[in-house]
């Protein structure tokens, strides 16, 4: 098989930016929420191999090798389709997250966030953008100081 057949049979291709600086085309195989909200890639590198054939000469190969990438070092070739690649641990239209304050007095005892933010505690629990802004215009919670959902939320 020609290697542009292949190519085109292999995909979805992506631009992938390596920990060094180098960058390198990868097949994307799926990609993962965890659970502190971050992305990541599982892809395949196409890297320098040896193959002995059954005449005992040896031959140069690629062989795919399984990588994992934060979804920032992956950056998407125009004109793939990555809608059929799995993805794990995504909740659907749930951008936002909502976390229970342990503060005493008065206001709101819940504070939203935005999905990636660093200030949300691990309870945080996700919420649909339609949810998030209703608790904050109704004022049963208030806006994270650092992400200020509010600015995306209330119109």
């Amino acid at each position: 098989m020609d290697e542009e057949r292949w190519r085109q049979m292999a995909g979805p291709w992506a631009r992938a930016r390596l920990p060094d600086g180098q960058e390198l085309d990868v097949i994307v195989t799926g990609r993962e929420r965890l659970p502190d909200g971050s992305w990541w890639y599982e892809c395949e590198a196409i890297l320098p191999d040896r193959r002995v054939e059954p005449d005992g000469l040896t031959r140069p190969v690629g062989a795919p090798t399984p990588i994992v990438l934060p979804a920032d070092r992956v950056t998407p070739i125009p004109g793939e389709d990555y809608s059929s690649l799995p993805t794990e641990g995504a909740v659907e239209h749930r951008q936002w997250r909502v976390e229970r304050l342990r503060e005493y007095g008065d206001g709101p005892w819940r504070r939203v966030h935005r999905r990636d933010c660093w200030q949300a505690g691990a309870s945080a629990e996700p919420v649909t953008a339609e949810a998030a802004g209703e608790l904050l215009r109704s004022g049963a919670a208030r806006g994270c100081d650092i992400c200020r959902p509010e600015r995306a939320l209330v119109n």
